[in-house]
């Protein structure tokens, strides 16, 4: 399916310096979890960014960040995205639901439609970073919003499964395929540090993001550890690098960021 860029979308592009599309070769890899946190990261670095949340079915950032109970402002001029802080805005479609428990139940030009809206009609103004949280897999919305978005980078969330070189072999590809600069892959959920004793326990396994960078010839970002607080404060609406910044997986995910700046500084 191609997309025809609209000239709004263009136009506002041009504001923004970086476009870093995140996406995984399947879903429940933790995906929105390291976008946010990506994000937040790097909002902490003084740097304007932007968090686009264009998983239509899923869109759970609201709720990580802590802002569900806001609302995007319309006007004639356009949208304005929910601020999460001074340096970092959000849109997801999860602001224009007025029931969280009801699916949005869209065909795929609807879904479209909406993505060029967020991309077209939102006054992002001048960002270093623009984040998008992507549906999972390589099918018809991952295509089209890599299509929307031109020259964006890509970053790959897997697992550290042997099963993952599967998957990241298949996103590799779709990102090449669509000429988008391999940023890296990121090994979530990558090994669980005991409260108790401190050490480190594989629930499922270990290396199997960095086996993949090595055959597939892309950048190793970096692992991130299982946290049970991830998941609690999620839930609670707390950013997790910015309410445990001591920890070994915000200080993971603070690596990350500093990689990604590294290579995008080059």
């Amino acid at each position: 399916m191609s997309v025809q860029v609209d000239p709004k979308v263009e136009k506002n592009l041009k504001k923004i310096k970086h476009r870093l599309l995140v996406f995984s070769g399947k879903g429940g890899v933790g995906k929105s979890t390291v976008a946010a946190n990506l994000a937040l990261s790097l909002s902490q670095k003084n740097l304007t960014v932007g968090l686009l949340d264009v998983d239509i079915h899923g869109p759970n950032l609201a709720k990580i960040l802590g802002v569900e109970d806001k609302r995007l402002d319309v006007s004639p001029e356009g949208i304005t995205p929910v601020e999460v802080n001074g340096n970092l805005k959000l849109v997801s479609m999860a602001f224009l639901l007025e029931d969280p428990n009801l699916p949005v139940i869209w065909r795929g030009p609807m879904k479209m439609k909406a993505i060029q809206q967020f991309l077209g009609d939102v006054n992002w103004g001048e960002l270093d970073w623009l984040i998008i949280d992507s549906p999972p897999g390589t099918g018809d919305e991952p295509l089209s919003v890599a299509q929307l978005i031109p020259a964006t980078g890509a970053l790959i969330v897997t697992t550290p499964q042997e099963i993952s070189l599967l998957d990241s072999r298949k996103a590799v590809t779709f990102a090449r395929r669509l000429n988008l600069k391999i940023v890296g892959i990121v090994e979530n959920m990558s090994g669980l540090i005991c409260p108790h004793c401190g050490q480190k326990i594989n629930l499922f396994k270990e290396g199997g993001g960095e086996v993949a960078a090595k055959e597939l010839g892309v950048p190793f970002l970096g692992r991130i550890p299982i946290d049970p607080e991830i998941v609690a404060l999620g839930d609670e609406g707390q950013p997790f690098v910015a309410a445990r910044p001591e920890s070994a997986a915000a200080q993971a995910f603070q690596k990350i960021v500093d990689q990604i700046l590294k290579s995008t500084s080059a």
